[in-house]
């Protein structure tokens, strides 16, 4: 069972990447790229359109990700510690607090998309976009390589 919520886990965070990558590439853009090739196609999209699917994926994640935090919490900490990789048991501790934050920051994410109020405040759009991208990035790679080390380390 923990083994088909690891892997659902990491379908939703590869969705949730594609999602705010798209958007952080089309808020940076300096000046409207011709859709001629991939990479202008890809910074083409419309990036208000992933606001929904960012939110609901990540909180999705989350989720599934607090589900499956307890097995690693019984089975995987014990053995980093027993192995003394200090390195990569701190690196899943910032994972947490990364998440944590991430998902406190969602309601304003939400709100400089999707009120019109706040339209006028494209910069604060941007720096929370590109947070929120980090977030999802960081805790990707680092969930990515703790899933894999017990491997490495055997």
């Amino acid at each position: 069972m923990i083994t088909v919520l690891l892997v659902c886990h990491g379908l939703l965070a590869v969705a949730l990447i594609g999602a705010i990558t798209h958007q952080v590439l089309v808020l940076w853009r300096a000046v409207p790229v011709p859709a001629d090739t991939l990479f202008g196609r890809v910074r083409n999209v419309r990036a208000g359109v992933y606001t929904n699917a960012v939110v609901i994926l990540y909180a999705f994640n989350f989720l599934v990700g607090a589900i499956i935090y307890a097995t690693y919490r019984i089975e995987v900490r014990p053995y980093l510690e027993e192995i003394e990789s200090f390195l990569a048991a701190g690196s899943f501790e910032t994972k947490e607090h990364v998440a944590t934050l991430g998902l406190g920051l969602l309601p304003a994410y939400w709100l400089f998309w999707k009120a019109p109020s706040f339209a006028p405040h494209v910069n604060e759009r941007k720096y929370i976009t590109l947070l929120l991208a980090f977030f999802v990035w960081w805790n990707f790679l680092v969930g990515h390589i703790l899933n894999n080390i017990r491997g490495l380390y055997e």
